[in-house]
């Protein structure tokens, strides 16, 4: 498709002065503000929030949760959970400065997920769909069995059910280091599952989000029948770092945005976050 970033009707991007008395400001609780990473702009919290986390002046987009994407994405009290109980293990008895083990439960209690996707079924705008979500905060959103066979098990129901598959995909991780061989065949599981659905001609929509790389870039991200794209999202295999360090040459500028991979034909558009429900919506419609 190759069509261009869609803007939404922004706000005037205004937060809250800082209080004064007699003219000094006014002590502020940690954690009200945020700073935007690209632009000079600091950000009252609850205005990011109700601007689904994206800066009210530049657009950036904060990289945010699993479930505050289900919660942008589907409508209210619709979303039923598939494969909550669903645990990662540690088969390889995975030793190194911190074990698998540990890692797990460090990232369980930060994250507050038990994994590092979500999964389940629920409207979008009245039309039922299945949807998977990554979550970056859990081992940087990496794909081992667990997530692998949620996303097969949740590709399997639409298929029963005849409904879309949208995938929300965020992984700086890749396939998961610590369950080794077991991770990496997630990869072939996913992608089956995906053909199953291409061969019914049940739509399949991929979502690409900051990062998406490595192996679930190598599998179900990138096979979607429609590839969208937040904006300035890195997506890509091998980090950009790597790639220079291994062909000795310089990247081009903006190599592996989401606006690049656009302009090269991997993606087919870059969406606004801010606009992605209805966009999806209007997508399906079609599809259907």
């Amino acid at each position: 498709m190759g069509t261009a970033l869609e803007k939404p009707e922004i706000s005037s991007g205004k937060t809250p002065a800082v209080p004064q008395v007699n003219g000094r400001k006014k002590s502020v609780p940690a954690g009200l503000w945020v700073k935007c990473p690209d632009c000079p702009n600091v950000i009252f919290k609850k205005t990011l929030q109700e601007n689904f986390s994206v800066c009210p002046k530049c657009s950036h987009h904060f990289v945010i949760g699993a479930w505050e994407r289900v919660e942008i994405l589907i409508d209210g009290e619709t979303f039923e959970e598939t494969d909550a109980h669903l645990r990662s293990t540690d088969p390889l008895r995975f030793k190194a400065a911190k074990s698998y083990t540990d890692k797990l439960a460090e990232d369980r209690k930060k994250s507050g997920l038990p994994e590092a996707s979500v999964t389940g079924v629920g409207t979008l705008n009245g039309r039922r769909v299945a949807l998977a979500v990554t979550d970056t905060r859990f081992i940087m959103g990496s794909m081992g069995s667990v997530v692998g066979e949620k996303f097969t098990r949740l590709a399997e129901k639409a298929e029963e059910e005849k409904i879309p598959l949208i995938a929300v995909c965020g992984s700086g991780g890749g396939a998961r280091m610590y369950e080794g061989m077991l991770s990496l065949m997630q990869m072939a599981k996913t992608s089956a599952a995906i053909a199953r659905l291409h061969n019914k001609h049940i739509p399949y929509i991929s979502v690409l989000t900051h990062p998406t790389m490595g192996g679930v870039m190598a599998s179900f991200a990138s096979l979607g029948d429609i590839i969208m794209a937040e904006p300035k999202a890195l997506i890509g295999f091998a980090g950009p770092r790597v790639i220079e360090q291994t062909i000795r040459q310089k990247l081009p500028e903006g190599f592996q945005t989401s606006e690049f991979l656009l302009e090269h034909g991997l993606i087919d558009m870059v969406v606004d976050r801010r606009v992605m429900k209805n966009k999806l919506s209007n997508i399906l419609g079609y599809l259907s």
